[in-house]
């Protein structure tokens, strides 16, 4: 079982959706992976993310969609990226990610809950 936090811990976490405005290819990463810009609403605003989603999607099958992902840790460079938020994903059953996203569309921004 995974170690208990406190409630106060998780919302700290600042999860947030926003809509990927552009997606491209990122083969300097050690691991496959797709460099994107996120549009995560006025308060935010556009940030970059390295997210190895290569799998099951293709950079130009991305652009519009919604993901969440953490906009409150600090950046991490990633070879010559500079990665600015957390994009979230699950493994599927071979390890792969897939997207963390609202089942339906969501103002850009929003906090999870």
């Amino acid at each position: 079982m995974a170690e208990q936090i406190s409630y106060e811990a998780f919302e700290a976490v600042e999860i947030r959706v926003g809509t990927i405005t552009e997606a491209k290819p990122f083969p300097e990463a050690r691991k496959p992976a797709i460099k994107l810009s996120i549009d995560f609403g006025a308060e935010i605003g556009i940030k970059k993310s390295s997210a190895q989603l290569t799998v099951h999607y293709r950079p130009d099958q991305l652009i519009g969609r919604q993901v969440c992902a953490v906009v409150n840790f600090p950046p991490r460079q990633i070879g010559p990226f500079l990665s600015e938020v957390l994009t979230l994903g699950m493994p599927d059953e071979d390890g792969a990610v897939v997207m963390i996203r609202p089942d339906l569309r969501v103002p850009n921004g929003g906090k999870l809950f």
